[in-house]
Parts: C-alpha cells; sequence; structure tokens
C-alpha cells in the first residue's frame, strides 16, 4: 500500500444499515414488519459485509435513505472529516472574549414592546371586523 494509492476500505453494509436505522430511532421489529420478514432476518442482514441489491434497495426505501448511503458510508472517514473541521466554540478563554460580542446591539425590552403594538393592532382590527359584521346583521 502507498501513499498515492491506498487499498479501498471495506464497507460493511449490514453495520451501516443498523446505525442509520439506530440514527433514525427504528428497532429491527418495525424494519421487520415493513420489510415482511422476521426480526432474526434483519439481524442477519446487520450481520452482514454485503447485502444482495434487492435487499438493500428495500430497506433503504423504508429507511428513506439513499441507497448509495449505506453501500458507501464509511464511519472513521466521517469521524476524520469532523473531527478536522470541528471548531471549539468555548467562549470562556481570554483570546476569546475580545472577538466575540455577545450584547445586542439591539434594547431587547424595545422589542418586546414592538411585538405588542403589533400584537395590539391586530387585536384592534379583529374588533373592528366583528364590529362590522355585526353590524351587518341587523
Amino acid at each position: 500500500m502507498t501513499i498515492d494509492n491506498p487499498t479501498p476500505k471495506k464497507i460493511h453494509q449490514g453495520r451501516n444499515i443498523k446505525r442509520f436505522r439506530e440514527i433514525l430511532g427504528i428497532k429491527q421489529e418495525a424494519l421487520a414488519f415493513d420489510m415482511g420478514v422476521s426480526q432474526s432476518s434483519i439481524s442477519d442482514y446487520e450481520s452482514k459485509e454485503t447485502l444482495d441489491d434487492k435487499v438493500l434497495e428495500k430497506i433503504a426505501e423504508i429507511l428513506k435513505v439513499p441507497a448509495e448511503a449505506i453501500k458507501n458510508f464509511d464511519e472513521d472517514s466521517a469521524i476524520n472529516v469532523i473531527a478536522n473541521t470541528f471548531n471549539n466554540h468555548d467562549h470562556s478563554t481570554p483570546q476569546f472574549a475580545s472577538i466575540i460580542n455577545n450584547s445586542p446591539n439591539f434594547n431587547p425590552l424595545d422589542k418586546v414592546v414592538e411585538l405588542f403594538e403589533r400584537l395590539l393592532e391586530s387585536e384592534k382590527e379583529k374588533t373592528q371586523l366583528m364590529k362590522d359584521i355585526l353590524d351587518r346583521m341587523k
């Protein structure tokens, strides 16, 4: 294996199905029901490194994820991307205190008053509308 041409890592499709299923909060029993198979069949699928394309397509459709995502998802690569792009947004250190301004550039009380005035105007319009309807009924 060279740096220019590393051997591709084998993707475990069954493990990817399990990951997507768990992320979506779907139990094996529910997936089995939607597939029309037993729960133990789902367990078997999740233990297999590769799956038949028809089975994979059906599972992907039920999970509402692209089949290619199941075929190509590599957790190690995803973790590597996240680790390399993660920014610590802990602003408690002095170096960030001068950069970040947590003070809003408006008065929150002004915003509350503005919202109240709009609400009051809306209620006045509703009241006038009701009066107009009652006048027409007379």
